[in-house]
């Protein structure tokens, strides 16, 4: 059987308020199915609502600890990138088996992650983050940054809709009609698509940007106003229709451009990414000074470094009256939907990456060559070395 002899590690979350785990029950008894010797941390599917007997139904052993669950698995599963482990005093990174293999969103090259890569190299460990997966149609069944970017553009106008202290439809009442509010999205792909449907359904009125012309005419196409920015497509999109990094001087034209809309703005979405590089700053203390008492900023891009200066990472809080929103892992606040579709996508990817019951580096598979971050005590990760500032561009 093609997983025989391999044994796969699912360990609990432990990223504060993360709730998803890395395999449901229905994966987890594919992998036992096809000869995985499958553990999973004691509770690790609780804050999604699946439980250890959901767990030991479908043949995974169930185990009582972390520490159990890596020096045991030679292929750990997880969500999100390796944390310090308070309970065992040890960085989970260190925790992995040595010549072993992880696959997570590792967001390798933000710099609040490098030390955990470092450790992950100087161990010899393979390692693959999912936030790095090529748009292509072979990819498509395992893309968790697109699954998960559907349920962060969705959620972060739920959070900005909560925090907002005005209606967001037109309003007619007793007092006169009131104007909707107005939402800006900036950065429309996956994410930003979602928030401009979520935005509309609302009943707000709705402002769009983005560099590349194919995802502002995306925008245009559910109705809403694009704020125009002419860009060369050779600078703005890279492979797979994802952003590049534009040079300095054009996200200044950008912020500028930018600049003008936010004083009407009720709401402003950043959700630009550049994949598997730091996210590029596009809001300024200055540009927040112009924006609206009361208005809201949600920064869905603060996984990766955010897309506002104020914006501070896992935290809301009142910049001289604007509420700022930087929660890091919306998905995990929809545990449920956003486990089922990660479990999912991290099935097609190991079922790709495993031949032959071994880990099989390919290096040739487009898939794994751009995902790979450390192998053979090195990092090989592109976007990683950039913003270490091991290579240049």
């Amino acid at each position: 059987m093609k997983f025989s002899g391999l044994t796969i590690g699912v360990p609990k979350e432990i990223l504060a308020r993360e709730k998803r785990v890395a395999v449901t029950p229905d994966v987890a008894k594919k992998f036992v199915d096809n000869g995985a010797k499958f553990l999973i941390e004691s509770h690790a599917g609780e804050g999604a609502f699946f439980f250890n007997e959901d767990y030991a139904a479908v043949g995974a052993e169930v185990v009582s600890s972390a520490q159990e669950v890596y020096s045991r698995a030679n292929l750990i599963l997880k969500v999100k990138e390796p944390q310090f482990n308070n309970d065992l005093g040890k960085h989970e990174a260190e925790l992995v088996k040595e010549g072993g293999t992880i696959v997570a969103f590792l967001h390798p090259a933000h710099d609040v992650n490098h030390k955990s890569i470092k450790i992950l190299a100087e161990r010899g460990i393979t390692s693959f983050t999912l936030d790095s997966i090529p748009r292509i149609s072979k990819a498509q069944s395992m893309d968790a940054l697109t699954s998960m970017s559907t349920i962060a553009g969705y959620k972060s106008v739920i959070f900005g809709a909560n925090r907002i202290k005005k209606f967001i439809p037109m309003m007619p009442t007793s007092a006169g009609m009131i104007p909707p509010s107005e939402v800006i999205v900036v950065g429309v792909g996956v994410a930003g698509l979602q928030a401009i449907a979520t935005a509309k359904r609302l009943g707000a009125k709705v402002k769009a940007l983005d560099i590349r012309p194919e995802a502002a005419a995306q925008a245009k196409s559910l109705g809403v106003e694009v704020i125009p920015f002419d860009v060369p497509q050779e600078l703005a999109i890279g492979k797979g229709g994802y952003a590049k990094r534009l040079p300095k001087e054009w996200y200044v034209k950008e912020r500028e451009i930018l600049a003008k809309h936010l004083s009407t703005c009720d709401i402003l979405i950043l959700s630009a990414l550049i994949p598997g590089e730091v996210a590029p700053t596009l809001v300024t203390k200055e540009m927040v000074d112009t924006m609206k008492k009361g208005s809201v900023i949600v920064d869905i891009a603060i996984d990766q470094g955010g897309n506002c200066e104020v914006t501070h990472e896992g935290e809301e809080y009142d910049y001289n009256s604007v509420w700022t929103i930087g929660i890091l892992n919306i998905p995990a606040t929809l545990s449920i939907d956003s486990t089922r579709m990660f479990s999912s996508n991290i099935w097609y990817f190991v079922d790709n990456l495993v031949k032959d019951a071994k880990i099989n580096v390919d290096m040739d598979d487009q898939i794994i060559r751009e995902t790979l971050v450390t192998r053979g005590g090195s990092i090989v990760h592109h976007g990683t070395l950039l913003s270490m500032g091991l290579i240049n561009e």
